[in-house]
């Protein structure tokens, strides 16, 4: 009796012996098994992978001091406030003085200074460009402190006289006599003493 012929098509049975006839996946897994059996398991962590407990109260209470604050007012010796002479310092209100045609008017500020003493407080009237004086003067004498200047607020042609820029004007003015009368190293310098006390009235 003569064996049957194979179909076409058939995928030819399985032989160990036979290298060419082991499927595709049994490949595949026996690559996977020898690359995991082969590789050895790190037990290295990469830190970002790890968990951290530590919270931002307890990294804040760890790594911050706390800040300390010393009243040196009474002392007049001290270090801190020789030279020292203003309490503080604001800006009440302002005058408009308009010339005969209109043309050159211009904004007084009316100043008051409150002093360490008892002599009371200390009013002065400037204008724009004196306080824009009185910082150039103090940039030229002090060239190492001029991050401790702040900026004059910006000028403007347009809008001078109108309230809101008035009242913006005058917040940045306060700030900075603030800045300058409430630091011992500025307020304490000739330049500024002789500058302000010659416009008391």
């Amino acid at each position: 009796m003569e064996p049957e012929p194979e179909e076409a098509g058939a995928a030819p049975p399985h032989s160990p012996s036979n290298p060419e006839s082991t499927p595709a996946h049994a490949e595949t897994d026996n690559q996977s098994t020898t690359s995991t059996v082969s590789r050895p398991i790190s037990g290295v962590v990469p830190p970002y992978w790890r968990r951290h407990d530590r919270n931002i109260s307890q990294a804040s209470q760890s790594s911050l001091r706390g800040i300390t604050l010393e009243d040196h007012t009474a002392d007049p010796d001290s270090e801190t406030t020789r030279g020292l002479w203003a309490r503080s310092v604001a800006i009440d209100d302002h005058v408009v003085v308009r010339g005969m045609t209109g043309v050159g008017s211009y904004v007084v500020w009316n100043c008051t200074i409150q002093t360490l003493d008892v002599r009371g407080p200390i009013v002065l009237r400037m204008r724009y460009s004196e306080f824009d004086d009185l910082r150039q003067r103090l940039v030229t004498s002090f060239p190492h402190a001029r991050s401790a200047l702040p900026a004059l607020p910006p000028k403007s042609v347009l809008f001078k006289f109108r309230p809101k820029f008035l009242e913006s004007r005058r917040v940045g003015l306060e700030y900075f006599l603030n800045c300058i009368l409430l630091n011992p190293e500025f307020s304490g310098s000739p330049i500024v003493k002789d500058f302000l006390f010659g416009r008391i009235c």
